[in-house]
């Protein structure tokens, strides 16, 4: 399966506007400056599939992308710093809760984290309440290039530390930058590789 290929299906309003239960879906969520949009483009090998901005917050929708038929990957609003009113930051959390709950083909949902920065709490609590509701998750790290070297393996270590007190056994992590695209052709064998399309 090529992802290269991908290509923009359907913006969705709510979870119950998807009438596809057959498709794997592979989602994408992080805070909203966290690069998600720019890793599904660099996964597509494509610049602007997923629209990215400047001003967090971007995604306001289920937008989902096609894959040969094989797989659906799908970007979902971010959570935290986006600039919008508190009525419309409920409507983001309610349609991402709706959607990682009720999906019947969700695969896994990738929780998308800023290696250059600290641990956040609000990502720690985002990964706690997946693990809480037995959503499937994998933790993708993303800026992996963007701090020195040892800063962002401190970094990195540091949350899998401390995600490791939530799981007997560790979700899969995988390390990624857009930019140098670090990481992107393992996501993408990791990918195939559930489907059976190595």
């Amino acid at each position: 399966m090529k992802f290269e290929k991908a290509k923009f299906l359907r913006s969705y309003g709510s979870v119950q506007q998807i009438q596809d239960d057959k498709t794997p879906q592979f989602a994408f969520i992080g805070r909203s400056n966290v690069g998600k949009s720019s890793l599904i483009n660099a996964l597509a090998c494509k610049k602007d599939m997923a629209k990215t901005s400047s001003k967090p917050g971007k995604t306001q929708l289920i937008n989902v992308f096609d894959v040969e038929g094989h797989v659906h990957l799908v970007d979902l609003p971010g959570y935290g710093y986006a600039k919008v009113s508190k009525q419309q930051r409920e409507v983001f959390e309610g349609l991402i809760t709706d959607y990682l709950l009720h999906s019947e083909t969700l695969y896994i949902v990738f929780i998308l984290i800023d290696a250059s920065i600290p641990p956040q709490r609000i990502d720690l609590e985002f990964v706690a309440w997946c693990g809480e509701h037995k959503v499937p998750l994998g933790i993708v790290f993303t800026k992996t290039d963007k701090k020195k070297k040892k800063n962002t393996e401190a970094n990195m270590v540091a949350f899998e530390k401390a995600v490791s007190e939530f799981f007997e056994e560790l979700p899969i992590i995988l390390e990624t930058s857009a930019s140098s695209k670090h990481g992107i052709p393992e996501l993408g064998r990791w990918i195939n590789e559930q489907i059976g399309h190595v």
